[in-house]
């Protein structure tokens, strides 16, 4: 059967600019060659595959084209905000994800959809200098959680002219590398780049999750628990982040692009 299929701007409230994620919500129950399949063909940087539950929850799983991922922000929030906007989930109540990373809960607040992450902190490590000759900048802390390496950087402006070596930077053995300095930007905390080379994408245009390993870091630097993010990728996006214990808050908003099904 037709499977409807979603193409949504996420961490944005205007089209073609944010994080585009697929949506695929088949009609029967598929396996993960399929999903991986049709992952490829869309060519995003995730493609989220829903099926419901006898519960009323929902069954979530990403893919990049190349892989199976742990936990992805923006094709979290295009989920939510497609199940809202097709009226397949009721608009008050908040839908619950079962997914490799646990059950992540997204809510509608305040115009934006929140949701509920676990908190992934950095533990500090001892950057190579193979590592820091690929992102071509000297680091000024690194860290790595279970999924990703984190960079601090010394100016934001060092950010933005970041031209990492894509081939050197894929022998990095994480899921990905953030980058991350001091914002410059008004009504921004923090600013970041995420290179993922090793998940098929060279640079994510806004990734949700590394935001729950800058949530955490930058709680510590500034001292406050309620954070923005902007990610400085050419289509750009903003992140609100809320640390609160093991968790962390992520607010966005989204706009869907493309509608239609996959024959």
């Amino acid at each position: 059967m037709p499977a409807p299929f979603y193409l949504v701007d996420a961490f944005t409230d205007q089209p073609f600019s944010g994080n585009p994620a697929g949506v695929c919500l088949p009609a029967e129950d598929r396996d993960h060659l399929w999903m991986q399949a049709v992952a490829v063909e869309m060519n995003q940087a995730e493609t989220a595959f829903l099926r419901p539950r006898p519960d009323g929850d929902w069954d979530l799983r990403w893919f990049t084209p190349m892989v199976e991922v742990d936990l992805c922000g923006h094709a979290t929030l295009a989920s939510a905000h497609v199940l809202w906007e097709s009226k397949r989930a009721p608009a008050a109540e908040p839908i619950r994800f079962h997914t490799r990373s646990g059950v992540l809960t997204c809510t509608s607040a305040s115009g934006q959809i929140e949701m509920d992450f676990p908190a992934e902190p950095a533990t500090p490590v001892a950057a190579t200098a193979e590592e820091a000759f690929a992102l071509g900048a000297e680091p000024t802390f690194v860290g790595r959680n279970r999924m990703d390496m984190l960079v601090v950087l010394d100016s934001p402006e060092t950010l933005r002219k970041l031209k990492p070596d894509m081939e050197l930077v894929a022998k990095i053995p994480v899921r990905g590398v953030i980058v991350t300095a001091k914002s410059d930007r008004p009504g921004s905390d923090f600013i970041s780049r995420f290179f993922g080379p090793q998940s098929g994408i060279a640079e994510d245009p806004v990734t949700g999750s590394s935001h729950c390993c800058l949530g955490p870091y930058w709680r510590d630097v500034l001292g406050k628990d309620e954070l923005v993010g902007y990610q400085a990728s050419k289509r750009g996006g903003t992140v609100a982040v809320r640390c609160v214990g093991n968790r962390v808050v992520l607010g966005g908003t989204a706009v869907t692009v493309v509608e239609g099904a996959l024959r």
